[in-house]
C-alpha cells in the first residue's frame, strides 16, 4: 500500500490552529513505526499545476490564494501557502493515478485539507480542493467517479463543483447542525446523509451502508474517499462518536465495493488520529 507524504507539509502553521502539522506528523510518525505490520511504500508527491487547479476553480481563487490576497477566520492567510497547497493537490492526483494503474488503495497523508474549497472560494481550513482536482483530470480517462466523503463536516465546496455533474456521484455523511451548516438534503447527484450529533458506531454504519448501496448502482470506475477522522468521540471540533475500531469496520465494508480506490486526509483534530487511521489502512491491506 502506498502512502503519500512530504515533509513539506509539516513547514507551515497558524498559532493555536487545530489545522496543525503535529496532526499528520504523529500519524507519519505511528505508521513509519508499524510498517511490519502492514506492507507500506511511502511516496514523495509533486505539486499539481495551475491548469490542474483551474480545472475546478477560477482564475480568481487561484490568483487570491498564489498572492495570500484574502482574508477567511479559520483559513489563515501564510506565506507561501500556494506552494503547500498545490503539493497536497498534486499528491491527491498521485494517489488517484497509482490507484488505477495499480489497482490498489493509495493514501494521501497531507495537508491542507480540501473539500470546503468551492469554485471561486475558500474557507474551511482548505484553499483548492484536493479531491475535486483530481476527480475532475482522472475523468479524461475514465467514464464515472465517486467522492465519498466521510469527514465530520460537509463537502461544501465538493458539492459546489460536482453538482449536476452526471458522471460524478458525491456521497457524503456528516453532522448535522454544524459548521458549514451545508448538506441538509440530497440534490441531484450530490446524496447527502445528515447525522445527528452523539450518535453510535452502530447508527453510522447503519447509514454508510445505505451510503455504499447507492454507490454501488452507480458503479464507478474509481472511489475516491474524502476521510475526516473528526468523526473520532475525542475530536474536539464535532460529536460524534465513532471509536478508533470503527475505521477498520468502515474501511471492510468500503473493501466489499470491489473498486479501484484512494483516500485524501481532511479533518481529524484529536491526538488519536493516528490510531483511526493506521486502523482504517489495516483493513485496506487485508
Amino acid at each position: 500500500m502506498k502512502i503519500i507524504f512530504s515533509p513539506k507539509c509539516l513547514e507551515y502553521k497558524s498559532p493555536n490552529h487545530p489545522e496543525s502539522p503535529e496532526r499528520v506528523k504523529i500519524c507519519h510518525d505511528f505508521l513509519v513505526n508499524r510498517k511490519g505490520y502492514i506492507k507500506l511504500e511511502f511516496v514523495t508527491p509533486e505539486a499539481c499545476t495551475e491548469e490542474d487547479i483551474l480545472l475546478v476553480h477560477t482564475k480568481q481563487l487561484l490568483g487570491r490564494v498564489k498572492q495570500s490576497d484574502f482574508f477567511d477566520p479559520d483559513t489563515p492567510s501564510i506565506n507561501g501557502i500556494f506552494g503547500y497547497a498545490a503539493l497536497s493537490a498534486g499528491a491527491a492526483i498521485g494517489a488517484a493515478q497509482s490507484a488505477l494503474s495499480e489497482k490498489e488503495f493509495v493514501f494521501s497523508l497531507m495537508r491542507p485539507p480540501g473539500h470546503h474549497a468551492g469554485k471561486n472560494s475558500l474557507g474551511g481550513f482548505c484553499y483548492f480542493n484536493n479531491i475535486a482536482i483530481v476527480i475532475k483530470k482522472i475523468l479524461k480517462r475514465i467514464k464515472k467517479a465517486v467522492i465519498l466523503d466521510l469527514d465530520a463536516h460537509h463537502g461544501n465546496g465538493t458539492e459546489n463543483i460536482f453538482l449536476g455533474v452526471d458522471n460524478v456521484l458525491y456521497v457524503s455523511l456528516h453532522q448535522s447542525p454544524l459548521y458549514p451548516g451545508t448538506g441538509l438534503t440530497s440534490r441531484n447527484n450530490c446524496l447527502n446523509f445528515p447525522l445527528a450529533g452523539g450518535i453510535d458506531e452502530t447508527e453510522y454504519l447503519e447509514t454508510l451502508k445505505q451510503a455504499l448501496k447507492e454507490i454501488w448502482d452507480f458503479k464507478p470506475d474509481i472511489l475516491g474517499i474524502s476521510m475526516g477522522f473528526d468523526t473520532y468521540r475525542d475530536d474536539p471540533l464535532t460529536n460524534l462518536n465513532l471509536e478508533k475500531n470503527s475505521y477498520f469496520k468502515i474501511a471492510e465494508l468500503i473493501y466489499e465495493l470491489d473498486v479501484p480506490s484512494f483516500g485524501v486526509l481532511e479533518g481529524g483534530y484529536s491526538p488519536g488520529i493516528d490510531e483511526c487511521l493506521y486502523n482504517f489502512l489495516k483493513a485496506q491491506a487485508n
